[in-house]
């Protein structure tokens, strides 16, 4: 579903991304750890031509995203749903209008909109928060409001940036519970970066380490602990002692 081959990306004069190669079958939950500042979320954005790479190419089902202009990338975007680090909320907006957006941008029926946005919340444990403003709503709410806006559309691929960043241990366990039970009822791709290595182990099959630039590690998230490769093995043990 996703391919990504020799991607160079970097701002001004700093370098980032450094020739990043892989791939995410379709259907699978693939996730994507790595140091802070490595430019985990910045391929998320890659992803979804948010932004433009410095060289390389990126495959979405067999489509060079890459060479797109604006008006060819919307049908792409159109397919991915993208649950943002810091939530991306409309402020101005109730909790029903941001989860309805994408259905309202593609000109869905106002009645279909309203059934589903009110669906939706019930499904991530939201029912009757309808018509709160973000202001109004807790670190765990918000993330709620918008895994619901990014699924919406039952898109085929779902990316999550950091979907439970800052939450507590039993908060987490609920979202990632919601997620795989939506995944499992979708069958969507799904790519999720998180810095909570154990949690994120235990909900994705395939794993990929970012580290200096480049993929490190590609490969089950059940082996990730025992990685042939020494540096890998460190971040994922939380190992102080070695050069990482």
């Amino acid at each position: 579903m996703i391919e990504v081959a020799g991607v160079h990306k970097g701002f001004g004069h700093q370098p980032l991304l450094r020739g990043v190669d892989l791939q995410v079958p379709a259907g699978r939950r693939y996730g994507i750890i790595g140091p802070a500042a490595s430019g985990k979320s910045v391929l998320l954005k890659l992803f979804c031509g948010l932004l433009p790479v410095d060289s390389g190419e990126i495959y979405i089902d067999g489509t060079d995203i890459t060479r797109l202009r604006e008006d060819g990338l919307m049908p792409i975007r159109n397919r991915i749903g993208m649950l943002f680090q810091n939530y991306a909320l409309f402020d101005f907006m109730s909790v029903i209008d941001n989860v309805s957006f994408p259905l309202v941008r593609r000109g869905v029926e106002h009645d279909e909109v309203v059934e589903r946005a009110v669906a939706r919340l019930k499904a991530v444990g939201l029912a009757g928060s309808e018509h709160k403003m973000p202001s109004e709503l807790s670190g765990g709410m918000k993330k709620r409001v918008g895994i619901a806006r990014a699924t919406i559309a039952k898109p085929e691929i779902v990316i999550y940036d950091e979907p439970t960043a800052g939450l507590d241990p039993v908060t987490t366990s609920k979202i990632y519970d919601l997620l795989l039970a939506d995944q499992a009822e979708t069958g969507a791709t799904v790519v999720a970066v998180s810095s909570d290595v154990t949690a994120l182990m235990r909900f994705t099959d395939t794993v990929a380490m970012l580290h200096e630039g480049r993929i490190r590690y590609q490969g089950p998230a059940a082996t990730l602990r025992d990685a042939d490769d020494a540096v890998v093995r460190q971040f994922v043990r939380g190992d102080m002692s070695g050069p990482l």
